[in-house]
């Protein structure tokens, strides 16, 4: 009977002098280019220019990494980051919060839909919504194969020791968070794209938005409950960061949703 994975992964695929490629980049990567060729094809289906793509992949791109920094250090350590300013900068150490790629996105959409879609925000956030899922997918991927944001000791036959993990236990399996966020984020991409390809949800305003709320960040809500805590300051609160920052996500999905069946459809 199996006990336990051994997950002993190398997180750099190769290595020339000071150069290093990592699992990590490469799946981060991979999200965005299938993201891309994916927002290219539903642009080519409206009609819409695609002299758009390419500035919404940039506004995107830039809003991420910017947004989920700046989470990771407000979030979960300021107390460090405050004293250590330069540090923020480094991110090749490690720190990226999902959160703030949320905030991140949504104020880099904003000014794209002001700016160069010149439609509303919702209409942006409705086809956005779709590969971010997906993106999320491969980030969660990366970050098994970093052996980081591990989850609680388990004592399933699925539990994994994480050999490379800062924190390692000989024979005390513990819980694939990362994986179980991966696959909930996988199953929602594959909803929403259901949604936009298969039924007229997109021409009611928020929908897909409000459904990529609801779907990622009630998965990431109770995901935390066996998920090792990020920071210290978390040991011993009820709900720790993740899930108190998961639950405002999860309100605002409900109200787009629940609004778009009370508004007319789109032309």
């Amino acid at each position: 009977m199996l006990l336990s994975i051994l997950w002993d992964v190398d997180p750099e695929i190769f290595k020339i002098g000071p150069i290093a490629v990592r699992w990590y980049g490469l799946l981060f990567a991979l999200g965005f280019l299938l993201g891309y060729q994916l927002v290219e094809r539903m642009f080519k289906k409206e009609g819409i220019p695609l002299e758009w793509l390419e500035k919404l992949f940039m506004y995107t791109l830039i809003a991420t990494v910017i947004g989920a920094r700046l989470g990771h250090v407000i979030f979960y350590g300021w107390e460090f980051y405050s004293q250590h300013p330069a540090e923020i900068l480094k991110i090749w150490h490690g720190g990226l919060a999902s959160h703030g790629a949320t905030i991140g996105i949504l104020a880099a959409l904003y000014f794209y839909s002001k700016k160069v879609s010149k439609k509303s925000i919702l209409w942006v956030l409705d086809r956005v919504a779709i590969p971010v899922a997906l993106a999320g997918f491969f980030i969660r991927t990366g970050n098994l194969m970093n052996s980081e944001i591990i989850g609680t000791q388990t004592h399933s036959e699925w539990g994994f020791q994480f050999v490379r993990a800062s924190i390692f236990e000989p024979l005390a399996p513990r819980h694939p968070a990362q994986l179980y966020e991966a696959i909930c984020y996988l199953i929602s991409f594959v909803v929403l794209f259901f949604m936009y390809w298969k039924t007229n949800a997109k021409q009611y305003s928020g929908r897909l938005f409000g459904a990529f709320f609801i779907l990622i960040f009630t998965a990431r809500f109770f995901i935390e409950f066996i998920k090792e805590n990020q920071e210290a300051f978390e040991e011993g609160m009820a709900l720790n960061m993740g899930q108190w920052l998961s639950l405002p996500f999860v309100l605002i999905g409900l109200f787009f949703f629940i609004r778009s069946f009370k508004i007319k459809p789109e032309a």
